[in-house]
């Protein structure tokens, strides 16, 4: 039997520092994990957090994406057979809900829902931004579609709007909300 694969898609929100937890997390659960950053996710491990996307590689086995590949690249992750998307931002939550596409995250996530896969969704960000009607209409949508979106009791509790706040991200919570088998 061939290694379930789990695409865990991180935003650029303070917990993608520590991606690694949850990337352990998965492995110990028995995924093969594919790591996709956003565009401001990926300049932030580049820029910020040095050697982030060289641990992140050697503790996969594949390639950090964070664009589109060319028509004449071949694919070099396999297919995915859950979708985890952490930490998920208010900016990736409202533009996946109206089915934007227009960073390699956002359309993976987009055709997730259109492919069934199973997708768990953990939640970073303020009080401000979950108070907004956008957020929680966001909210709303993708759990009408069979998202696994961990926010509240059972899964992240946003935070007063101060920056750098990552106290007790849920990793684990996340991990175990995927599916157990194909």
């Amino acid at each position: 039997m061939t290694a379930r694969t789990l695409y865990l898609i991180g935003c650029a929100a303070p917990p993608v520092r520590d991606i690694g937890v949850g990337i352990r997390a998965a492995q110990a659960a028995d995924w093969d994990v594919c790591v996709i950053l956003t565009p401001a996710a990926h300049r932030w491990a580049d820029q910020d957090f040095p050697g982030l996307l060289d641990e992140l590689h050697t503790l996969t086995g594949h390639p950090v994406r964070h664009q589109y590949g060319l028509p004449s690249q071949s694919g070099r992750t396999p297919a995915p057979d859950a979708l985890l998307v952490a930490p998920l931002t208010a900016n990736t939550l409202n533009k996946w809900s109206a089915g934007t596409c227009d960073t390699l995250a956002l359309g993976v996530l987009t055709e997730g829902i259109g492919l069934r896969l199973p997708i768990v969704a953990l939640p970073h960000f303020n009080t401000a931004l979950a108070a907004h009607p956008a957020v929680r209409r966001s909210v709303t949508v993708l759990r009408e579609e069979g998202v696994t979106v961990l926010l509240g009791a059972n899964g992240f509790t946003p935070h007063p709007p101060e920056r750098g706040n990552v106290a007790a991200y849920p990793w684990a919570t996340a991990v175990a909300a995927l599916p157990t088998s194909r």
